[in-house]
């Protein structure tokens, strides 16, 4: 099963290797995580918003696959204006609550980077087919064959994960267990849905496994691949826009003075 549902139209981003999408997605990310300020995040994201045109998401695709991290983003505010570490003027204070200058500068600079994070890891993950990520790793790279065919046995799994759950759920909803209403009944479906997947993706990576190893996929001997990964012209180019983004985030927050070194 493909990362890359049917509905995504092919685009300019999903014909890049997956190699130049992991080099983007790690350059920016590397970047970003030097410093915690909100102008490099917010330029990075700008920038980056400007790519997604050419991702072959739809408007309803783009905000299904990133909600997680839209949600993610303000419970990482919230928590941080409340309980970060406390500097500048003070805005508001209740107890062991206090909001400050500091704490709200540092805040909205956590959201912009979950954001200008995420956002493109999912994106270029939802773009990218796990054989072609296999291939570029095996050939391109050069990464050893029996990790990169276990993590692409691993991948193709993932997509299961959603219809595994579907296909749990109307079984315990046709035998009548866990339908109790309010929180707590909730709670416990949720509970009894993920211990059942647990157990069932437990049974299904041991069964793979076994298969893989009788077919000699555990093998040291060199393996060939069905398909050529190339990564051309093309790939750089894209590699060296990821780089450029990074580096004007980081030089625009050089030259406006919010950059502050993590390790410093």
């Amino acid at each position: 099963m493909s990362l890359m549902t049917p509905e995504i139209r092919p685009s300019a981003i999903a014909r890049v290797n997956p190699v130049a999408k992991l080099g983007v997605a790690l350059l920016i990310s590397c970047a970003l995580m030097l410093s915690i300020d909100w102008v490099s995040a917010a330029v990075a994201l700008a920038l980056e918003a400007v790519l997604l045109a050419w991702c072959g998401l739809s408007a309803r695709q783009f905000w299904l696959r990133t909600a997680p991290v839209w949600i993610a983003a303000p419970f990482a505010v919230l928590t941080t204006v409340l309980y970060g570490q406390d500097s500048g003027a003070m805005l508001f204070s209740a107890g062991f609550v206090s909001v400050t200058e500091g704490s709200v500068s540092l805040a909205f600079a956590i959201g912009l980077r979950i954001l200008a994070i995420g956002i493109p890891g999912i994106v270029l993950l939802a773009t990218t087919d796990p054989t072609d990520l296999g291939d570029g790793l095996a050939q391109v790279l050069r990464l050893p064959a029996r990790f990169v065919l276990g993590a692409l046995a691993g991948l193709r799994l993932v997509g299961m994960f959603i219809d595994d759950w579907h296909t749990l759920a109307l079984a315990r909803r046709a035998r009548g267990v866990g339908d109790g209403g309010g929180l707590r009944g909730h709670a416990r479906r949720f509970g009894g849905l993920a211990f059942a997947l647990l157990v069932l993706s437990v049974r299904r990576g041991s069964k793979l496994a076994t298969a893989m190893e009788a077919r000699g996929f555990g093998s040291d001997e060199p393996r060939t691949w069905a398909r050529e990964s190339v990564f051309g012209v093309r790939d750089g180019l894209i590699v060296t826009i990821g780089a450029a983004i990074a580096a004007a985030a980081i030089t625009a927050a050089v030259l406006l003075g919010t950059w502050h070194f993590v390790l410093a």
